[in-house]
């Protein structure tokens, strides 16, 4: 019988195998089957909502509400709708931290585009014409209370509710730092993930007046308490905060952890970046983090839904304000010599030039390298230009630039060729703010940086408000800007 193989092949082996599996290692993405236990009640609650509401009504009425094979064509319709809105709305996320108000606002604005939909659908195609329009009303009001009532239940019980003592997990933290601090407060807003702190373990000494991020009596100690504290099972799981450039002591941290039963995580600090519509994105189990990007770059569907809101409410709007806009130009014409229309060169969508039409207020139509702001009491405006500029009926034109595709609605304002050459040199992340369409109105607009910009802290604040636009997109920001804009235009001091 052979011997096993001596102790140095067997390690030598060991080795090669690890350079191999290293070489090859790839992550997972992490997923639960709490979600899809969680899209299978969602499922049959849609269902059987308007099965139970066909037996109530023919408890009480016998006969009158007959199930059919239409019924079950709404049912499953309206499933199959309500779980893309619900995944578009983002319901089912894993490790969010969302308070309940935002987990039920999100269920609720996904079935009510499912409703939408379903409605829009079945008027037009006149489907449902033989089916019960109490039956159908009870099911969508039904359908919503009961989601509602169970995804409360399930936040309560899950995220709420106190696990025991015996039952959790003895956490460290590698970094008594900013990012060390973020982590530790967000497993306090999720007790129900059952980590309890160890301590935080760092090597740095509070000498020369720095300090270390962590209450008193959290700091438990050094990286060599650490070690001892994961090889006797007192931390069970590590999460190493450490800024990038200690890439070598985190190789050395992960390497001596290697030798215990601890479960280790890596938390990179991307917060040191200005983050711009950041999203981590999976590629062959490669994860790679978007640091600055555009809210449609992985999600070509947000694009096309923000086409769509262009298109319908520029339609819309010309359609209203086309009688308007022939005795504004009327008025432009008569009121000075020059064009109607005024063509200006700016930036659009990543940076590339585009010309901005407005209807004409001032005498000078400036166009070139040096573009003069407007000024309040400016001696170029006259004054029906000066009424125009105050209610913003100038911007009319820049709806025909909203069908073109060259602008949107809702965006960073656009600005002079010369005015991007200037501040792109002053502000930094200045250009990102072309990641999206300019549009005709936006959040810095609503938020009270319009007007003129004659401070460089004014555009920093126009810039700041920008780039917040762009991170937190959604439809219902795009709706919300637009509702203040149509309050705001009347009554804004800065407009001149």
């Amino acid at each position: 019988m052979s011997s096993p193989l001596p102790g140095n092949s067997l390690a030598a082996m060991h080795s090669t195998e690890y350079k191999l599996n290293y070489g090859q290692a790839f992550v997972r993405q992490h997923q639960t089957k709490q979600q899809a236990l969680v899209r299978v009640i969602d499922s049959c609650i849609v269902l059987m909502s308007l099965w139970g509401a066909m037996l109530v009504l023919n408890f009480y009425w016998p006969g009158e509400y007959a199930w059919s094979e239409l019924y079950l064509t709404y049912a499953i319709t309206g499933l199959l709708l309500f779980q893309f809105f619900a995944e578009y709305n983002e319901v089912y996320v894993n490790w969010r931290g969302t308070t309940l108000s935002d987990s039920l606002f999100r269920i609720t604005s996904a079935w009510l585009l499912t409703v939408l939909t379903l409605v829009l659908f079945f008027f037009f195609s006149k489907f449902g014409v033989e089916t019960s329009r109490l039956t159908v009303a009870i099911w969508l009001i039904v359908t919503l209370i009961a989601i509602g009532t169970f995804h409360a239940s399930y936040h309560y019980l899950v995220r709420a509710s106190p696990v025991p003592e015996r039952n959790t997990i003895g956490m460290g933290v590698v970094g008594a730092n900013h990012l060390g601090k973020r982590l530790l407060s967000s497993f306090n807003e999720m007790p129900s993930l059952g980590y309890r702190l160890i301590g935080y373990y760092d090597d740095r000494k509070p000498e020369g007046g720095r300090r270390l991020e962590c209450a008193d009596g959290e700091l438990k100690g050094g990286f060599s308490q650490l070690y001892e504290d994961a090889r006797t099972g007192h931390v069970e799981v590590v999460f190493v905060c450490l800024p990038l450039q200690a890439e070598i002591r985190v190789r050395e941290i992960m390497e001596k952890l290697g030798d215990t039963t601890a479960t280790v995580f890596y938390v990179p600090d991307l917060f040191v970046f200005n983050l711009v519509s950041s999203r981590c994105v999976m590629i062959q189990g490669i994860p790679c983090f978007s640091v600055y990007g555009s809210p449609f770059d992985q999600e070509p569907l947000d694009g096309l839904i923000k086409r769509a809101e262009d298109l319908l409410l520029s339609a819309l709007i010309l359609l209203f304000a086309l009688i308007p806009m022939v005795l504004i130009a009327i008025g432009v014409k008569i009121s000075s010599p020059g064009p109607v229309i005024f063509r200006q060169r700016r930036y659009g969508v990543d940076g590339k030039a585009i010309d901005v039409w407005k209807f004409r207020t001032m005498t000078v139509c400036e166009n070139g390298s040096n573009v003069q702001q407007a000024t309040r009491s400016d001696p170029r405006i006259r004054p029906f230009g000066a009424f125009l500029r105050r209610t913003s009926l100038d911007e009319l034109p820049q709806f025909f630039n909203v069908l073109q595709g060259r602008m949107s609605i809702v965006g960073p304002r656009p600005h002079a060729v010369a005015h991007n050459e200037q501040y792109r040199k002053e502000i930094s992340q200045y250009m990102l703010r072309h990641k999206v369409k300019p549009g005709i109105t936006g959040l810095a607009q609503v938020s009270g940086c319009r007007g003129e910009t004659d401070t460089l802290e004014k555009m920093e604040q126009r810039v700041t408000y920008d780039l917040q636009y762009i991170q937190h997109w959604s439809l219902l920001l795009d709706l919300k800007i637009i509702f203040r804009t149509m309050i705001k235009v009347f009554r804004d001091p800065n407009a001149y």
